[in-house]
């Protein structure tokens, strides 16, 4: 909007591109509205594509009737009869253009009339950039170019971020999950995503979505339709992947499948749009054609693994030497990380092979469960478990395929009793089987923060583990035990863990985010060795890239962790954005990579995004009983609001996570750093005896507990701040200068940052600006080269107030930002305002800020005051 407005206060053509559905024509809708002159709006439509000047029609009936009355009379009439020959049009609509001087609109520009395109192109020629028009369509054909005036501006409308997807489909009352997924099989586009809810088909598409796909499939030409086939049949469609099939116009042809809101191309990558229409596609499609495209993928795809599946779909006979194929090309589509490729191979493989193999059957069938789990796959994982539960099954086998249905849960995995109820049946007495429940066990308590269950159910689930000679499943109750020992602040914490480094090796596949190397990369976070920690998880992801998402989310979101505190900023966004994209495409629980987002956007990006990311994490992880997000959402949320200059807010949110902790045994105040935050937030709403006896208990529960100087460097900063407050300035300049010391030393910078902000802060109130100022300069230089941009903008401010720069006036804020803070004075909350103005959230939140900032104001009540200085 940003751009479109500047665009056209230069002088110059808009053009909007973009699939349908994506909002193009409600951009139209607000660049109109806020158009400081008149408008004339018009918009093409398929059926009337051959009606001649039927879009100048509609055009020359928007002008007002004062208009029409003061134009010549042969333009007068031509325009109240809005027909005529060309150059009778032409020289009408040239008048109107005189007197009016308006914003032409034009949507859906790629069905406008010859007739209209003419007449329009040529007021173009003839007015230039003195004429203001902004066009709208699915693509942008050869004619486009002509309609609207030079320079020209081209955008491609975007599609929404999974929060606006999330907010824009409410109504529906979608889980978290579900709107992260819908999102994913949207592509983004808020017309399709409305439409997906509305029909029920947030996670799996039904048939009703297929007179959808049918609409679009009448909208391409028939060797589209070819190509399209070709992308529904192959495992991982690219545009190379259909060059090699033969399909030299793949690019035409695919621009005609985005203009249907079909498909959307991500780079070379193909993706349907929802997912479920590539199945649509080749259901629509004959035998004879399917099993064609599947001969002719096989000679045009990479890797081997891929040519075995598609010679085998090209056949449906039951064949053990083909079922041996499929398996051996299922282990290198695992050993190369495409999971949803062997998934897919194992149940081919127990499709193909013979009746009587029933038991290598059921070993394809539980491998297929395990990779389609991992792979996010519920119908085909749903499918391989009903087969194995349905026939004679060993124990273990049986354990196993429930324990896929469990994985698919994701971090809703502690609310799922009747699978382990049922498990448990299924394992009786076996060992074997018996450790692998008690191991996902164990994880269920960990998600659901009850660290003496989880350390109960590791422990039975490595004496079975022992018994069997199961290594990995041993080493994974090893590393649960060591995590659930710190976290309850037991100085023996790494005892397990070498316990499990001293096991024979075995293979984790899938387990990496659980396994004793990411426990220990986590303890050296803990324990303030970043460098440690961060060449570990750098070693990891360079595995887990190849693994599960659930993996791959956890690892990138340490490496967020990680990366934050060592001022890397720019890093932490780069893998906080990679999370959520990896978590929304797996249909994983949303809250670790919104918390991974959370925390890198406080850190580098914005606070509003921050906490939109950190409200919709809590209200994912209370829906899915994930008391281990939900703690670390509220953790980023209370620093949003203290950050914001809210801290009664914070004190709210930060007070539920020792609501949390406390009956759980949780007692590692190293391990969620919220303590500090709490204790300052405490001192800024006046609560000094309760910031006092927080920080007090903190410090006495680090005698005995395991913790890095990182912790007692923020209870210093936090206790500089409630001596400040009660007047002992020297008292508080010198715990931050232990804090900055500790800090620096560390290679903490944005911490110390802080640290010298506060002091800054201390100074000031002490009126000693001069060193204020120099610990100011000292925290810009630190911000500065971290990236730090709120931290950055935080100083810039505190800078200003000390070089005395005056206060701005309500008369220096802009129209709209009057506008919403004379609202948001009067108490309107900004979800209020949004509706009231046709505006977003996101939108009110930014300019709230920025009106804090102009006025000098932490509050709506200080708000409402400096409104009405006169």
């Amino acid at each position: 909007m940003a751009a479109v407005g500047a665009h056209l206060a230069d002088g110059g053509g808009v053009v909007l591109t973009g699939p349908g559905g994506i909002g193009k024509s409600t951009v139209l809708d607000v660049v109109a509205a806020a158009y400081p002159g008149p408008v004339v709006r018009a918009a093409g439509a398929e059926a009337d594509r051959w009606v001649d000047g039927g879009v100048l029609a509609d055009l020359l009936a928007a002008v007002p009737d004062d208009v029409v009355e003061g134009l010549p009379d042969a333009q007068r009439e031509t325009v109240l009869k809005r027909a005529g020959d060309p150059v009778a049009l032409r020289a009408a609509w040239r008048a109107v253009l005189v007197a009016m001087e308006p914003l032409v609109v034009l949507d859906d520009v790629q069905w406008i009339d010859a007739v209209s395109a003419e007449v329009h192109a040529h007021a173009v020629r003839v007015f230039g950039a003195t004429l203001a028009v902004v066009v709208a369509g699915r693509d942008e054909p050869a004619q486009v170019g002509l309609l609207v005036p030079r320079p020209v501006l081209r955008v491609a409308v975007p599609p929404l971020q999974a929060g606006d997807i999330a907010e824009l489909v409410a109504e529906y009352g979608l889980s978290a999950r579900e709107a992260q997924a819908l999102h994913a099989d949207a592509a983004g586009n808020p017309a399709l995503a409305l439409a997906l809810a509305a029909e029920g088909q947030a996670v799996a598409p039904p048939s009703a979505g297929a007179a959808r796909v049918r609409a679009g499939l009448a909208m391409l030409s028939p060797q589209a339709r070819k190509t399209l086939l070709l992308c529904a049949l192959a495992s991982a469609p690219t545009t190379r992947l259909l060059l090699r099939a033969g399909r030299a116009d793949a690019r035409q042809e695919l621009a005609e499948a985005v203009a249907a809101g079909l498909v959307f191309l991500d780079a070379d990558t193909i993706r349907f749009t929802p997912p479920g229409a590539a199945t649509v596609v080749a259901d629509l499609a004959t035998a004879e054609d399917r099993a064609r495209a599947h001969r002719v993928l096989a000679d045009a795809v990479v890797f081997p693994d891929q040519r075995e599946r598609h010679l085998a779909l090209a056949s449906d006979r039951p064949d053990a030497r083909v079922a041996r194929t499929l398996v051996t090309a299922a282990d290198g589509a695992l050993r190369r990380g495409a999971r949803d490729l062997a998934a897919e191979l194992f149940m081919l493989a127990a499709d193909r092979t013979p009746v009587d193999q029933a038991a290598t059957r059921q070993r394809w069938l539980v491998a297929a469960a395990q990779a389609g789990a991992g792979a996010g796959l519920e119908e085909l994982t749903r499918r391989a478990v009903d087969a194995v539960l349905s026939a004679d099954s060993l124990p273990l086998d049986r354990v196993r395929v429930r324990m896929a249905l469990a994985h698919l849960e994701g971090q809703r995995v502690g609310d799922i009793p009747e699978v382990f109820a049922a498990a448990a049946v299924d394992a009786g007495s076996d060992p074997a089987a018996l450790a692998v429940l008690h191991l996902w066990r164990a994880w269920s308590a960990v998600i659901t923060a009850h660290p003496a269950s989880a350390v109960a159910e590791a422990e039975q689930a490595v004496a079975h583990a022992t018994a069997t000679g199961d290594w990995a499943t041993a080493a994974l109750g090893h590393a649960v035990i060591a995590l659930m020992y710190r976290l309850m602040g037991r100085a023996d914490h790494n005892e397990p863990l070498a316990a499990a480094f001293a096991l024979p090796p075995a293979h984790l596949d899938g387990s990496a985010h659980l396994s004793p190397r990411f426990v220990h990369a986590r303890f050296a976070l803990l324990d303030d060795r970043t460098a440690d920690a961060h060449a570990e998880l750098l070693a990891l992801l360079a595995v887990v890239e190849r693994g599960t998402a659930e993996e791959h989310v956890s690892v990138l979101r340490a490496l967020v962790e990680v990366t934050v505190v060592m001022g890397r900023c720019a890093d932490a966004l780069d893998y906080a954005a990679r999370a959520a994209r990896v978590g929304g495409s797996a249909r994983l629980s949303p809250g670790p990579g919104w918390y991974a987002c959370a925390l890198a956007e406080l850190a580098g990006g914005s606070i509003a995004r921050a906490r939109e990311y950190a409200e919709r994490g809590v209200a994912a992880s209370e829906q899915e009983q994930d008391n281990v997000f939900l703690r670390r959402h509220l953790y980023a949320l209370g620093q949003a609001h203290l950050r914001a200059g809210d801290p009664a807010g914070a004190v709210d949110v930060l007070r539920r996570i020792p609501e949390l902790e406390g009956p759980r045994s949780i007692a590692d105040p190293s391990n969620l750093r919220w303590h500090g935050d709490l204790a300052a937030a405490l001192v800024a709403t006046g609560e000094l005896d309760a910031a006092r006896a927080l920080l007090d208990q903190t410090r006495a529960a680090l005698v005995d507990k395991p913790h890095g100087l990182g912790v007692t460097a923020r209870l210093d900063r936090a206790e500089a701040a409630w001596h400040s407050a009660r007047g002992d300035h020297a008292a508080a300049v010198d715990l931050l200068d232990r804090a900055v010391g500790r800090f620096t030393d560390l290679g903490h910078p944005i911490e110390a940052g802080h640290a010298l902000v506060v002091r800054a802060q201390v100074e000031r109130r002490a009126r000693r600006l001069a060193a204020a100022r120099r610990a100011v300069d000292d925290a810009v230089r630190l911000f500065t080269g971290a990236r730090a941009r709120p931290w950055l903008a935080h100083a810039d401010h505190l800078r200003a107030r000390l070089d005395g720069h005056e206060r701005a006036r309500p008369a220096e804020l802009t129209a709209t930002e009057r506008r919403i803070a004379d609202l948001a004075a009067d108490g309107a909350t900004n979800r209020e305002i949004a509706a009231g103005l046709y505006l977003s959230v996101k939108t009110v939140e930014a300019t709230l800020t920025r009106v804090y900032r102009k006025l000098d104001v932490r509050s709506r009540t200080q708000l409402a005051r400096a409104l009405r200085r006169p």
